[in-house]
């Protein structure tokens, strides 16, 4: 079978010393991702390093959000709300028709008629039935109608370009948020109740809780695992070995739970932004358990937690020393066969990378690759635009100089922001005023276990993908060429999830846009981390597949979802017939890793990388 042949691999590679090219040479379109101005002599340099050094500093107090960015979108808001008359009647008229409906609501008093405001669809604060009663419904409905009238004012207009449309918006939601009545004891009928049935004692430990979680923050500590959710034990518990280790990553080879296993191994790429476990939660949920015993060889890569001493670590490391250095131990490994790749979030996008660098340098060792909620195309990438720009980006770029990386709190204030109704303000109502404590779950003990991202890969990340958009413009290039996407020709599986806010799945659909290959694309019900770990038997999944063969003309996605009927159940078994289908057949377990070649086993599963903190 011809393919390209793999270096000895060793088990000591730093990826300090691997070679870090520019994403595209300079030129007239295609230049270096992280190129800046030259200094100017050491005045200059001491100058250009104060004014970082500041803004470094106001990130840290902002959580990384540039003030600027969204001052300048409220001014273009504002000034071409000036302009616009009709608009402004507009507004006028339905302040006076939201109103009208809260003084017919008012006067009518208790009724089986719906209320005319209803909460967004993510929006949990007012599903206690209290919500329903006088005069909580009025407060209720009183700031439903205000959000209203602000979606309302905020809707793009003729001339206002619509990212600032889109952050004003945005800023309104969080600024209307902090008064919502569900934040006030007096007026939020579910903490009224609480407070009443157990004679004030959950304000006494929700007091408690405000002040475990302000020492938590000011001291950067986090709290052991739960009992039952150790890492290890309960969780990324399936049986396995580090076959290989870097500075980068370590390789965990699975052990084989079936007596024969398909010829060609699976080799899975998880994001760099979490924590490899997501893919091996509880052993009910487990990909990488399903997939060990539905007769695969599987490996993972387990990326480490980087420090400020790792900071320089860019793309292009991520690509050779983690994605390339994985495949090659693993064709060393199972010697001859192709490889299955999977890609999750943040690693399919490298790994999307990766093979269109493969398939241009005629390196055919992938027997497909499968993207799950990971994006190739960055124009729609949702929510998350809103705090990409050149001064957003230049704002983090700064902070990450200055630290080294970007830690994954300052992340997750971005994630949560997003979705503060439920992520912010109904977790702090339930802790802080209903004394409850935080259900533990697989899934949150994972979030809780924070990763960072070194300050080089991550300003690249967001100049050269999220800003630029280079990989489906024709403008990202790997070793000083240029790489297409559409050179893939491994069949590809590409899944998208329904409720996703950080890889929308109309912005993953467009993979097919910019690829030829024979693809299978999944929508799964979830969200961006529940959507994929979707095992079967969860009795509210469903899924919607097409295939689209080699060659086949573009489908828009509102177009395919009118047509593609859903199918309950996990999308899981249809991956892995779609997985046997791309393989050669069952065939003898190989050993635990390759001895002779320079990777004997290093420890059992998880290894070691998984705790660094």
């Amino acid at each position: 079978m011809p393919r390209k042949p793999a270096a000895t691999v060793s088990p000591t590679v730093s990826p300090a010393a691997s070679p870090s090219p520019p994403l595209a040479p300079t030129g007239t379109d295609l230049v270096p991702v992280a190129a800046e101005k030259p200094d100017n002599g050491a005045e200059a340099h001491a100058h250009h390093n104060l004014d970082r050094g500041l803004r470094a500093a106001l990130a840290r107090l902002t959580g990384g959000v540039s003030s600027h960015a969204f001052l300048e979108s409220w001014a273009d808001w504002a000034f071409h709300l000036s302009h616009a008359p009709g608009r402004q009647m507009e507004l006028a008229e339905r302040a006076q028709a939201n109103a009208l409906k809260l003084m017919t609501l008012a006067m009518r008093g208790k009724s089986d008629a719906p209320p005319p405001f209803a909460p967004k669809p993510y929006d949990h604060r007012f599903h206690h039935p209290g919500w329903q009663s006088p005069p909580f419904l009025l407060w209720q409905q009183g700031f439903l109608a205000v959000q209203d009238w602000w979606d309302q004012a905020t809707d793009h207009l003729r001339g206002l370009r619509p990212e600032d449309a889109n952050r004003a918006r945005f800023m309104a939601r969080q600024m209307l948020d902090t008064v919502s009545p569900s934040n006030f004891p007096a007026l939020n009928p579910e903490i009224i109740e609480a407070t009443l049935a157990s004679g004030g004692r959950n304000l006494t430990e929700g007091a408690a809780h405000v002040v475990q979680d302000m020492v938590k923050t000011l001291t950067q500590t986090h709290d052991p695992a739960p009992e039952g959710f150790g890492v290890g034990q309960d969780l990324a518990c399936t049986p396995g070995t580090v076959v290989f280790r870097n500075a980068l990553f370590e390789l965990i080879q699975y052990a084989p739970q079936t007596e024969t296993v398909q010829a060609e191994p699976i080799l899975i790429v998880p994001a760099w932004i979490m924590k490899y476990y997501i893919l091996d939660l509880s052993p009910h949920n487990s990909m990488v358990r399903y997939l060990v015993g539905q007769g695969f060889t599987v490996f993972v890569i387990s990326w480490c937690n980087p420090t400020a001493e790792q900071a320089n670590l860019s793309l292009e490391d991520y690509r050779t020393t983690g994605v390339m250095a994985a495949l090659d131990a693993v064709c060393q490994i199972v010697p001859d066969r192709k490889v299955h790749a999977v890609g999750y979030c943040l690693g399919g996008t490298m790994l999307a990378i990766a093979a269109a660098t493969m398939a241009r340098d005629g390196d055919d060792r992938l027997a497909s690759v499968t993207l799950m909620a990971a994006q190739v195309d960055f124009a729609e990438a949702g929510e998350l635009l809103l705090f990409v720009d050149e001064s957003q980006v230049t704002f983090l770029e700064d902070m990450m100089w200055d630290q080294g990386y970007l830690d994954r709190p300052q992340m997750a204030r971005t994630f949560s922001t997003i979705r503060s109704e439920d992520l912010i303000w109904s977790r702090a109502v339930q802790r802080y005023f209903l004394g409850q404590d935080d259900l533990p779950t697989d899934m949150g003990v994972w979030v809780a276990d924070t990763t960072r991202m070194p300050a080089r890969m991550h300003g690249e990340y967001l100049r050269g993908l999220f800003l630029e958009n280079r990989l489906t413009a024709g403008r990202f290039a790997v070793e000083g060429r240029v790489i297409a996407l559409k050179g893939i020709s491994a069949p590809m599986f590409v899944v998208a999830t329904e409720t996703d806010h950080i890889a929308p799945w109309k912005s993953v659909y467009k993979t097919q846009l910019f690829t030829d290959c024979d693809l299978t694309f999944v929508l799964t019900s979830g969200g961006h981390n529940s959507g994929i770990v979707n095992e079967p038997g969860n009795p509210r999944s469903r899924f919607r597949l097409s295939h689209r063969p080699h060659g086949a003309f573009y489908v828009g996605p509102d177009d395919w979802f009118a047509t593609a009927a859903p199918q309950a159940g996990s999308w899981w078994p249809a991956w892995r017939d779609w997985l046997q289908g791309q393989s050669s057949g069952p065939g003898p377990v190989p050993v635990t890793g390759a001895p002779d070649r320079g990777l004997a086993p290093l420890c059992a599963a998880p290894g070691t990388y998984v705790f660094q903190t």
